[in-house]
């Protein structure tokens, strides 16, 4: 059992019947979860909230989880971004890894596994974001000639 974690996280996938229960076991170990069915609806939910992390399906219908990953990752390059595909090849991890996605799990992907990897993805985001405030104090301290 892996040490309960807490943590906003976007949950995409065009199988509504997989979102619904793997929100409802994120949710029991603690996660805030909102769900996307689509790219285009999960890019529309990246604008207007901060996410610990994505966890994005590969093979969607319309927008591909590879466009998807790389519409977020442009917009917003501090987002975490964890793929996941019952589709899996390693030519395709490859791929997700190169445009941008910090790991790539298989479905059925093991619970403690997912979890593992959004605390990680938590924990690197929170590095980065502390990292770029600290570059804008800089910043603006050196601006005003302190």
């Amino acid at each position: 059992m892996t040490e309960e974690i807490k943590a906003d996280v976007l949950l995409v996938d065009d199988e509504e019947q997989f979102l619904k229960v793997l929100s409802q076991r994120m949710e029991g170990r603690g996660l805030k979860v909102d769900t996307s069915t689509s790219g285009e609806e999960a890019l529309e939910k990246v604008k207007g909230k901060d996410f610990d992390a994505i966890v994005l399906d590969l093979a969607m219908p319309g927008m591909s989880g590879i466009e998807t990953l790389k519409r977020i990752r442009s917009e917003h390059p501090d987002l975490q971004i964890i793929m996941l595909t019952g589709h899996g090849s390693v030519e395709k991890g490859v791929e997700a890894i190169k445009a941008g996605a910090v790991d790539f799990l298989e479905k059925p992907a093991d619970m403690n596994k997912i979890m593992e990897k959004i605390s990680e993805a938590k924990r690197k985001r929170v590095l980065l974001v502390e990292k770029k405030r600290e570059a804008q104090v800089k910043e603006i301290l050196q601006s005003k000639g302190w």
